[in-house]
């Protein structure tokens, strides 16, 4: 066959319509995603946006033999037929779907005279998703972590900005901010999510995941708490910029990552007030801790150091993202100050002093233990690639 099509609104695209659309590549020369843009929809994505992500998805498996198209007024099988593409090919995940689908494509061929239909079923692991599915994933704690799981990296890429974007917008106010204040936020949205920050390709934890994983934690524990609104804001953006500038130090007159970063959040006149925020930054060294006071800093360092106690799936995508951000480290080297940090907070857990917050503490206290002494055995065993966790000398 020379081209096949597949359709749909594709917002956003996951692993099961790549699924569909690498069999179209195995019965077909030629694919043409056909995009629908349905006015009575909302989708989370534009068209235009819809139709980036899927080209980069295929092209990051090196699909060449991938196009889209978006259909605009007019019926899929119909804009199929015109392209060329005889066929159209479906995934049936449940017999619901192939009695809604048997009904579209009769009415593609005997009414709109449009291309014929093949269905195909997905493997087992791929049935249940959907883009509603993976819409609904979105919310809780460490629902970025499981979406990952169903959709294609460049998908999961803008879903993730697009979730960071109303949080930034809701942090600084958009709706009541007038157009320089904004234009101004914007600037710091693209620099803190960009290359040379959260979004930088050598960062395997303190990047967007570490930033919307910590973000999720602070609206649960403000809803569980109900704290002051402006120390939540303080909060939040302390968390913004508390890992924004994370290079590798060492040398006697260098700043910090720490302080490195509290100057950037220092220097973004963002906001009215800059100490508060600025000092929490500094209160995620935990070299110096001690030495730094702040009413919100037990908040603050429970925030950061919460991924200790998620679950076993959570912690391990953590510690290997720690692992590949401390390649530059011999194996030896990287077990011996993991290890060491690891066991200097374990202690702080079971002594009851690792999370300086009540909530945190209840919520994650017995599991970051569980979870860091199972990572010392790991270490210890030689094995540093399956349970580990973060500085120069590998702390969180």
């Amino acid at each position: 066959m020379k081209k096949i099509g597949f359709s749909g609104t594709l917002d956003p695209i996951t692993n099961g319509h790549m699924w569909v659309i690498n069999e179209a590549r195995s019965i077909a020369d030629e694919v043409v995603v056909f995009l629908s843009e349905n006015t009575a929809k909302k989708p989370k994505f534009t068209a235009e946006e819809r139709k980036s992500i899927i080209a980069l998805s295929c092209a990051e498996q090196g699909w060449d033999n991938v196009q889209v198209v978006i259909v605009k007024g007019d019926y899929t099988a119909r804009a199929a037929k015109k392209h060329g593409a005889d066929c159209l090919i479906r995934g049936i995940r449940t017999t619901a779907d192939f009695d809604y689908e048997n009904l579209i494509q009769q009415t593609n061929v005997d009414v709109l005279q449009g291309a014929k239909t093949i269905f195909v079923m997905p493997p087992r692991d791929l049935g249940s998703v959907s883009s509603s599915f993976v819409k609904a994933l979105e919310g809780p704690i460490g629902w970025n972590w499981i979406m990952k799981k169903f959709v294609p990296g460049p998908a999961y890429h803008a879903w993730v900005l697009s979730w960071l974007r109303k949080e930034w917008e809701t942090l600084w106010d958009y709706a009541h901010a007038d157009a320089p204040a904004i234009a101004h936020a914007d600037q710091w949205f693209v620099r803190l999510t960009g290359a040379g920050a959260y979004g930088g390709a050598a960062r395997h934890y303190h990047n967007l995941d570490h930033l919307v994983h910590g973000l999720c934690e602070i609206r649960a524990w403000a809803a569980n708490t109900q704290p002051d609104p402006l120390d939540v804001d303080i909060v939040k953006q302390a968390f913004w910029f508390h890992d924004a500038d994370y290079g590798r130090r060492g040398g006697a007159d260098e700043l910090t990552n720490e302080e490195a970063s509290a100057q950037l959040w220092l220097g973004s006149h963002l906001a009215q007030q800059m100490d508060d925020a600025a000092q929490l930054i500094r209160a995620t060294d935990h070299f110096q801790e001690a030495a730094i006071t702040h009413r919100l800093k037990d908040v603050m360092l429970s925030v950061d150091l919460a991924i200790l106690g998620q679950d076993d799936e959570v912690y391990q995508n953590y510690a290997r993202g720690i692992r590949r951000e401390y390649s530059h480290l011999a194996d030896v080297k990287y077990r011996q100050d993991r290890g060491g940090a690891l066991a200097h907070l374990c202690r702080k857990a079971e002594a009851g002093q690792l999370f300086g917050d009540a909530y945190f503490s209840d919520t994650y206290n017995e599991r970051a233990i569980d979870n860091m002494r199972r990572e010392m055995a790991a270490l210890a065993d030689g094995n540093s690639g399956v349970r580990s966790t973060n500085s120069t000398q590998a702390q969180p």
